[in-house]
């Protein structure tokens, strides 16, 4: 007999718990049985790749275990290709609801009905679910997993025939007791595509039933112990404390991401001895050059005008807009899992921050020529004054042809120095950023690590901090050397750099400017001001 098949940490697919390390799915809906138990219809939305199909196929099998619930989960993606043909959408979601069931392993009993009932386009659904709910002897639960594919009148449709089944059940109308729309959308999008009010103040809508839908929660630093464990208890591999809180730190529990760290070290890095932190840091590297899927899916969302609009006052550290529609492009790019909430407008974790970053900078960077070998000093350390005074030359020669071109136009300064930075320093160090809506700065760090006299190894730390004079603004000077000190004090620093670029039309001409010049912090520290 062949041995049974090792688990692994899985980057593809619903996770299954013979093949996958895991945590308890249902565990992390909590309120969604207590939801179906009182025959509610609701949304269950997250971004991609968190955990809801899996979750949904699980509480789909300790459904149907209890005898009494038939509970089916069918994706509705194929449905997409019919974009607004509503009678073309019915049948492919018919299609996919028939196989789903056939390969469910149900008794004859509970299938679907061998032929639908034949009405006219556009009640096909509805009448085919009340058909099948008549003739099934258990109650019938349906998870739509993937609504988001539906498009336009094909989405209205489907949900208008779902809202007509859910009120006629209290006529003794044979339609599902409880269904579930699972996607990246919040509620207020169905409330409103089903003839609702996205303020709750319809109740026409069947997904009124609360005022917010379920949202699958990211992974916390104790369920990372936890999952990482499981690798540990089957193989004996550890990972240290400080590993599993560096993959927190850097992936904020974002379930993909924990996965393919721990992934990327054991299986692609092939590590076999205890995983440490600088493994995780590699890992988190050769994650960001390779562009998985995953991060690509994100990215390719850059330039859609909603996520921009967003995203820009963030890289900017500017205020966003105040207006209705600024606040549904919020609600939007949270639910694609790029930013961590709809207040305080951040980046949902550090490697988002970081892709987001280099995919906006790659334009520049084509225009980086200089050898990022010639800024390393003899004694290993990298030579960040000469790089600074090459991004002055750099700037003057191409700084407003980028500008014109940089579809971030309000963040294009921030990007570009990052860009630059990136392509000189990534060959043999790292860079950290920090940045955030309103906080008018942008904080750097770069890490290059080098062999001291003794053949220790030794890091290397410089911090930046980077503003934008902007028209009809205060200088911006006192307030950066200001927040160059916190940060500062934070990396236990004694010295920085503080990057101005002056943007105002009235801007003094280049060889008025100044360039380099030393400024002491409000705490007393030297510190160099470019001005560019």
């Amino acid at each position: 007999m062949r041995p049974p098949r090792a688990r692994y940490f899985n980057t593809t697919g619903p996770c299954g718990p013979q093949h996958h390390y895991m945590l308890p799915p249902t565990q992390r809906l909590p309120q969604a049985r207590e939801l179906i138990e009182m025959d509610r219809y609701f949304v269950l939305h997250a971004p991609r790749q968190t955990g809801k199909t899996t979750a949904l196929r699980t509480l789909a099998s300790e459904l149907n275990a209890e005898g009494d619930t038939a509970a089916l989960m069918f994706s509705c993606e194929r449905a997409k290709a019919a974009g607004d043909d509503v009678g073309w959408a019915e049948s492919l979601l018919l299609d996919s609801l028939r196989e789903a069931a056939s390969r469910s392993g149900w008794p004859e009993k509970l299938l679907p009905p061998d032929d639908w009932p034949r009405v006219t386009p556009g009640s096909r659904f509805g009448a085919a679910l009340s058909e099948w709910c008549r003739r099934c002897p258990r109650r019938l639960v349906l998870f739509f997993d993937e609504i988001d594919a539906l498009q336009g009148n094909s989405m209205v449709s489907i949900l208008s025939q779902l809202r007509d089944g859910h009120n006629a059940r209290h006529e003794g109308h044979p339609f599902p007791t409880s269904i579930v729309l699972c996607g990246l959308r919040d509620l207020r999008d169905y409330k409103v595509a089903s003839g609702g009010e996205p303020d709750g103040s319809n109740p026409a809508s069947p997904f009124n039933i609360i005022r917010k839908s379920l949202r699958l929660s990211d992974f916390t630093a104790e369920q990372i112990a936890e999952l990482y464990g499981q690798h540990t208890q089957a193989t004996g591999q550890e990972f240290t404390k400080d590993a599993v809180d560096r993959v927190f730190e850097l992936t904020q529990g974002q379930p993909w991401l924990v996965n393919a760290l721990a992934n990327e070290v054991i299986t692609e890095m092939e590590v076999s001895s205890t995983i440490n932190i600088a493994q995780v840091d590699e890992a988190k590297e050769r994650l960001i050059r390779a562009r998985a899927t995953h991060l690509d899916a994100l990215v390719a969302r850059l330039h859609d005008p909603r996520v921009e609009r967003v995203i820009e006052p963030i890289v900017a550290g500017t205020w966003p807009g105040t207006d209705t529609s600024f606040d549904d492009d919020v609600s939007y790019v949270h639910d694609l899992g790029l930013i961590r909430g709809t207040r305080e407008l951040e980046i949902a974790n550090p490697i988002y921050r970081e892709v987001l970053l280099r995919v906006l900078g790659d334009r520049t960077e084509r225009f980086v020529k200089a050898d990022p070998h010639s800024f390393i000093l003899a004694d290993g350390r990298f030579d960040l004054p000469r790089l600074l005074q090459e991004f002055v030359v750099f700037w003057r020669e191409h700084g407003e042809v980028l500008i014109r071109q940089e579809g971030y136009h309000e963040a294009a300064c921030q990007i570009i120095l990052m860009a630059f930075l990136h392509r000189l320093v990534n060959g043999g160090g790292q860079l950290d950023r920090e940045y955030a809506a309103g906080t008018k700065r942008l904080d750097v760090l770069v890490r290059w690590p080098y062999t001291g006299p003794d053949g220790e190894r030794l890091m290397q730390r410089e911090a930046m901090e980077l503003k934008v004079w902007r028209t009809n603004e205060n200088d911006p000077t006192p307030d950066g050397l200001a927040q160059l000190d916190r940060y500062l004090d934070r990396l236990t620093l004694s010295t920085g750099v503080l990057v101005i670029f002056d943007r105002r039309p009235q801007a003094p001409p280049w060889k008025e400017r100044g360039g380099f010049e030393q400024a002491t912090t409000p705490s007393g520290r030297q510190v160099t001001v470019l001005r560019v």
